[in-house]
């Protein structure tokens, strides 16, 4: 595994991201959670799986440097990918806590809200869905997984003007559960996560998938005719025009 470090202690899995500095979402990265977090479901000596990232940034969101650059063929496969990721991550049986380690927009935001309940780090971090000022067309699983959350009207208003917030923002929100300090991220994940696997298992399974029934519906939803929107605004020059645009201010910074 490239972009993903693995660690089992007390049948929990702590899944960190681990690709750069930021945890840039590539087609590897996708490729490799999937596969791991596959896994985890199926080994019966694996309660429950934390997902973190590292101080910082728990991940900034889809590599767009590297995207950009995908021909058709392979930014198609990206996106059926990374949805196929998320189902994946909403369908996910066991318990699942994001301990996220500071910033998480955009496809960061996305894992963590896959997760049964958030631990966020206290300190000016972001996070959100602001794709549409990026150019990138939202498909509807992720505005129902969004709202999920939030309720409608409040994810509706958020994704139209791609509201990044705060940390304080986030928990008044209900996009997180709980602030703690950064040293104590994982601890605080853990301490979470002990209470759902403590419980009957088969009871918490069985409950988990009746209440996010009607959301696994709607994230598993075809989705091949907005695929093709999506790919079609990609391609288009003001949304290349957008990428490019923040691809150089990117590279200003990291130069």
């Amino acid at each position: 595994m490239n972009t993903i470090k693995v660690n089992i202690k007390d049948r929990i899995a702590v899944l960190q991201l681990d690709r750069g500095r930021s945890n840039a979402i590539n087609a590897e990265m996708v490729s490799e959670i999937g596969q791991m977090v596959r896994s985890i479901e199926k080994d019966d000596n694996i309660a429950g799986l934390i997902l973190s990232g590292k101080e910082g940034f728990f991940s900034a969101g889809l590599d767009l440097i590297e995207l950009y650059n995908y021909d058709e063929t392979a930014i198609r496969q990206f996106w059926i990918d990374f949805l196929d990721l998320v189902k994946t991550l909403v369908a996910f049986r066991k318990p699942m806590v994001a301990a996220i380690s500071g910033h998480s927009p955009a496809g960061g935001c996305v894992l963590a809200i896959c997760c049964d309940y958030r631990v966020m780090s206290e300190g000016k971090y972001i996070i959100g869905l602001n794709e549409v000022p990026v150019g990138i067309i939202v498909p509807q699983s992720i505005f129902h997984l969004y709202s999920f959350w939030l309720g409608n009207a409040t994810a509706y208003r958020y994704m139209l003007e791609g509201k990044l917030m705060s940390t304080g923002e986030a928990l008044k929100s209900g996009l997180v559960d709980e602030l703690v300090k950064p040293e104590s991220i994982l601890h605080a994940a853990e301490r979470n996560i002990q209470k759902y696997i403590q419980m009957d298992p088969t009871t918490w399974r069985q409950s988990k998938a009746n209440l996010r029934a009607e959301l696994l519906a709607k994230v598993g939803a075809d989705q091949s005719e907005m695929l093709e929107i999506m790919l079609k605004q990609w391609w288009s020059p003001s949304t290349r025009s957008i990428l490019k645009t923040i691809i150089q201010n990117l590279q200003q910074k990291s130069s």
